[in-house]
């Protein structure tokens, strides 16, 4: 029996200037609600560039990985007082260029 975890691939809006920090390997974290989803080490996020002011998607998008998670259900030294319940710190690690 393989007990190998599925990656989830989840699609998410990513506001410009954040995305822009991702993309250009500045920003390695990520942080999000968790109330509505699972998030899982090797997960994937298609982070969609979104803007808005617009209200509209940019066509821009990339992929990154999950390589750490910070939550109440996963703490560090201080996340438990921290980090309210529904959010969590993704550490991320972008996988190939930015599509168009």
């Amino acid at each position: 029996m393989n007990s190998k975890k599925v990656r989830t691939e989840h699609c998410l809006k990513s506001w410009p200037p954040f995305f822009q920090a991702i993309v250009s390997d500045a920003k390695r974290h990520d942080i999000r609600r968790c109330d509505d989803r699972r998030f899982c080490l090797g997960d994937v996020l298609l982070l969609q560039e979104y803007d808005p002011v617009r209200a509209q998607y940019t066509g821009r998008e990339a992929r990154v990985v999950i390589t750490y998670i910070t939550s109440i259900e996963y703490p560090c030294a201080l996340s438990s007082e921290a980090l309210d319940k529904n959010f969590c710190i993704l550490s991320i690690r972008l996988l190939g260029e930015c599509t168009r």
